[in-house]
């Protein structure tokens, strides 16, 4: 089974960049840190390694704006070339991508390699540039949909009552990109979040964990058939790394503590959300939530 994630360690990274040099950068005589360009820290890196640890396919994933992205940097060890590796990797960053809310990805492919992307649904839009005065590239895209496994119906049931009643929200643009009752991502308009450094302002952080946290539960109410006024009695932050590019807020079930039960014997239930906000693969900020939702009417559940 070939599994593709995220390089964890200084070791996994050292792997994850020689390759990439290795294959997209030797072969033409450029030296090491050629391969590295100013979104390696808001970009989202994935990576298939073999038993030993090497590094044998690379890709990477970084969005130009709330809804697009473009992938960069894919590359295949001559030994695993025809394996399915290149596949793998592209399947698992524009999974990436729809989880995030893009719906259309672009990628600049050299002549070798139209055939693998047009096969995967990209169109070739033509010339792009020329690398190295030698290295022919082609523009390339792809609109994405969402994925089989995303509750659509409901995500957009939430973000019409968090636009409705949340001015903020709106004017943030925060939106879903996936939900599929184990996992919720929203994300939101980097450019109107910028602060005067350029990177995303504190407060539109904090808000965009709180409601991912909000949402959670309101979502988990629905599911369960309930009702209740959900409010935040105590929220928590740590700001970990600035956020330059584009950024997404991200709860699963595993992060949450507590549950719609106690709605039903005394009308009200207590939450402990946990919400990691990410620039990339980094995490650049952690919020813990605690909710109280307070049903007026018990027994309505």
């Amino acid at each position: 089974m070939i599994t593709c994630r995220a390089p964890k360690t200084k070791k996994e990274f050292e792997q994850y960049y020689y390759l990439r040099w290795l294959i997209l950068r030797s072969p033409w005589g450029k030296e090491r840190g050629s391969e590295l360009d100013n979104l390696e820290d808001q970009a989202i890196h994935r990576a298939i390694f073999d038993r030993k640890g090497n590094a044998i396919a690379v890709g990477r994933l970084h969005f130009t704006k709330e809804n697009q992205a473009q992938i960069r940097y894919m590359a295949v060890a001559d030994t695993a070339q025809g394996s399915g590796m290149g596949k793998c990797l592209l399947d698992s960053l524009e999974a990436e991508a729809q989880k995030r809310g893009a719906t259309l990805i672009e990628l600049n492919a050299r002549e070798v390699a139209l055939a693998f992307y047009q096969k995967s649904g990209y169109q070739n839009m033509g010339k792009a540039h020329l690398l190295y005065g030698d290295i022919q590239h082609y523009a390339m895209t792809k609109k994405l949909s969402v994925l089989s496994t995303h509750r659509s119906k409901q995500a957009k049931n939430l973000m019409d009552v968090w636009h409705k009643t949340i001015p903020l929200s709106k004017a943030m643009n925060i939106s879903i990109g996936y939900y599929d009752g184990l996992e919720l991502v929203t994300h939101c308009d980097p450019m109107f979040n910028k602060n005067l450094h350029n990177t995303m302002f504190a407060g539109s952080i904090y808000t965009l964990a709180t409601l991912t946290g909000w949402g959670w539960v309101y979502l988990l109410l629905q599911n369960s058939h309930c009702h209740g006024d959900i409010v935040l009695a105590e929220g928590n932050i740590k700001y970990l790394a600035p956020i330059n590019g584009v950024s997404c807020a991200k709860t699963e079930q595993l992060l949450v503590d507590g549950s719609t039960e106690h709605l039903v014997e005394n009308g009200k239930a207590k939450m402990t959300i946990s919400v990691n906000v990410y620039s990339g693969d980094t995490v650049a900020a952690k919020f813990i939530g605690k909710y109280v939702v307070i049903n007026k009417e018990k027994n309505q559940c």
